[in-house]
C-alpha cells in the first residue's frame, strides 16, 4: 500500500516535470524565433528558464531539463550560469538520462560556451569535451569546427587542419572552416 502510494507520487512528479520541460522548450523555441527579438526574446527565455527550474525541482536527475535551463540562461546572456547548468547535466547524477548523441551535443555546447567566454585557460577542457563530442556524434560539423578553433588556439596546426577538414566533409558550405584552412595554408 505505502509502496503503491510512493510510486504514484513519483510517477505524478515525473509527468509534471515533463510538462514543465515541454512548456519551457516551447518558450525557448519561441524565444529563438527570428520574429522575436530584444526584450521579447529575453522575456521568453526567462520563462523557459523558470519552467526548466520547476522541472529540475521535480526530477533533478533529468539532464534534459538542466540543458534547457543552460540554453535559456545562455540566451539571456548568463554564460557562467549556463555553464554551471551544463556541468550538472553532464554530471554522473544526470548524464545517464542522455543518449550518446545528446551527450555529444551537450559537450559541444559546454565547449562552445567556454570558448565564447574567452576562457583560454580552459581550452584543454574544451578540447576534451569536443573530442568526446565528435566520438559520440561523428556528424556534428560544428563540433569539428570548434575543435579546429581550439587546436588553433593551442598552436596545434595539423590537428586544427584535420578537424576543419572533417567539418567541411560534413558541411561543405561551412565558410568558417574553409577560411580557417586557407589561413592555415591547406
Amino acid at each position: 500500500m505505502v509502496v503503491d502510494i510512493l510510486l504514484q507520487h513519483r510517477n505524478r512528479a515525473a509527468v509534471e516535470a515533463k510538462r514543465h520541460f515541454i512548456i519551457g522548450a516551447q518558450m525557448l523555441s519561441e524565444a529563438r524565433s527570428p520574429s522575436n527579438s530584444g526584450s521579447s526574446a529575453i522575456s521568453l527565455a526567462k520563462k523557459a528558464e523558470e519552467e526548466a527550474t520547476k522541472s529540475i525541482t521535480l526530477d533533478p536527475k533529468d539532464a534534459a531539463s538542466h540543458i534547457l535551463k543552460a540554453l535559456a540562461l545562455d540566451l539571456q546572456g548568463f554564460k557562467t550560469s549556463a555553464l554551471d547548468s551544463l556541468d550538472v547535466a553532464l554530471s554522473p547524477l544526470a548524464v545517464k538520462s542522455l543518449s550518446e548523441k545528446e551527450k555529444g551535443d551537450a559537450l559541444f555546447k559546454r565547449a562552445e560556451l567556454v570558448m565564447g567566454m574567452n576562457k583560454r585557460e580552459r581550452v584543454d577542457l574544451a578540447i576534451e569535451d569536443l573530442t568526446q563530442a565528435v566520438n559520440l556524434n561523428q556528424e556534428n560539423s560544428n563540433a569539428f569546427r570548434l575543435l579546429g578553433e581550439c587546436y588553433e588556439a593551442k598552436k596545434m596546426e595539423e590537428e586544427a587542419k584535420s578537424a576543419y577538414e572533417e567539418a567541411l566533409k560534413l558541411r561543405p558550405e561551412l565558410a568558417s572552416a574553409r577560411e580557417a584552412l586557407e589561413r592555415l595554408g591547406s
